[in-house]
């Protein structure tokens, strides 16, 4: 029944630092897009044929998650380019890297990946698909 994901919401308390992370740090692109009733400018980090809608803490959209907070997330990305490459662009970002290289099994098979946390404290986890 279920396809693929087409977007997940994650919730922030630091708008700024948030899209800076995500934008600058992780190359996403921020989009604002006009949605909902009554229609309202929200923000959303798009990648590939995803995106992460935000919402920032006590001004969410409805509907929204029973309990939505803060560094409650847990997300794995497959990166496009090698991992020794990703590992370099963070130490460039002064983005702390706090596991990793390690190996793991992702949903398409195994995986090697580093675990960083975002501005919330949600963990990242950046992950090369292995042949």
């Amino acid at each position: 029944m279920i396809d693929h994901l087409d977007h997940l919401v994650l919730t922030t308390s630091r708008e700024a630092a948030c899209i800076d992370f995500y934008t600058r740090v992780l190359g996403m692109r921020l989009e604002t897009f006009v949605g909902g009733q009554p229609p309202v400018e929200r923000k959303a980090f798009q990648f590939g044929q995803q995106k992460i809608n935000l919402h920032v803490q006590g001004a969410e959209f409805l509907p929204k998650a029973h309990l939505p907070v803060p560094g409650a997330l847990d997300l794995c990305f497959l990166v496009d380019r090698p991992l020794d490459q990703v590992v370099q662009h963070l130490n460039e970002m002064k983005c702390s890297i706090i596991e990793g290289p390690v190996l793991r099994t992702g949903a398409q098979g195994k995986i090697r990946s580093v675990y960083v946390r975002d501005p919330d404290l949600n963990l990242i986890e950046l992950s090369e698909l292995l042949a």
